[in-house]
């Protein structure tokens, strides 16, 4: 790991691409790794927008563990980390695929989510938003959260299965891979379109990529690096760059 931490400390615009796998230290389950929700039930289901008009308690009843009880999970090592490192300079953007907000709750500021996010709801009738903490109380009281306003459904800001991506947060995506002259990617199968080729964006321009992900990837041969162990790989850089995460918990 002695290239790595070599990597980090040359790079003058690193970018790191986070998926589902680095919240799994959180009690949080992945997608596609061997306890990820996928072996429970339908994720497809569940983030389908047009199930959603559908049934949404299918959605609500089994994203409760995904999403509405994120108030109970902690940013792990590598949330703090990767703050810790935004903070010293080093890294310049994380673009994350995960909707748990655990990035910014660590302290990192330049966050790109590409998948949106559930910090916000909206009613799909009238368009009023809802905070994430007021769609957490109402489900305590109701299986579906329905608007006080006008009674109509009301849906978070994330981007399901059937809706368009966020032009202008995609865009910033491709931009920040673009200039990076070192994006590392952790936890992320790469196989969702469009993170997937954002490394892709950033070898184009002549920068290097790292993977850190304990299940093979598209983009494994393009990889300078390539690590399986998520929290040996960040308790190095912990240990060998003073980043003191412990202080931070």
């Amino acid at each position: 790991m002695q290239e790595l931490l070599t990597l980090l400390q040359n790079s003058k615009y690193c970018v790191i691409l986070t998926g589902a796998g680095i919240s799994t230290l959180s009690g949080i389950p992945d997608f596609r790794g061997k306890d990820g929700i996928y072996n429970k039930f339908d994720a497809d289901l569940i983030f389908s927008i047009d199930y959603f008009h559908e049934d949404p308690s299918y959605f609500y009843t089994h994203s409760r563990e995904l999403i509405y009880d994120l108030e109970r999970k902690e940013p792990n090592i590598i949330h703090k980390a990767l703050a810790e490192l935004e903070r010293r300079g080093i890294v310049k953007a994380v673009i994350t695929q995960n909707i748990d907000m655990l990035h910014q709750r660590a302290g990192s500021e330049n966050v790109i989510e590409v998948h949106g996010s559930p910090a916000k709801h909206t009613c799909l009738a009238c368009g009023k938003k809802y905070s994430f903490e007021d769609v957490v109380g109402l489900l305590e009281k109701e299986e579906v959260p329905m608007c006080n306003e006008c009674g109509g459904l009301i849906k978070p800001d994330v981007v399901f299965y059937g809706e368009m991506l966020e032009h202008d947060v995609i865009e910033k995506a491709i931009e920040e891979s673009s200039k990076a002259d070192l994006i590392i990617v952790l936890g992320s199968t790469l196989v969702v379109q469009p993170a997937a080729t954002l490394p892709l964006y950033t070898l184009d321009h002549g920068g290097e990529l790292v993977i850190v992900n304990n299940m093979p990837t598209p983009l494994d041969d393009y990889a300078r690096e390539r690590y399986d162990d998520l929290v040996e790989v960040f308790n190095y850089l912990d240990e060998e760059m003073g980043l003191n995460i412990s202080e931070h918990i």
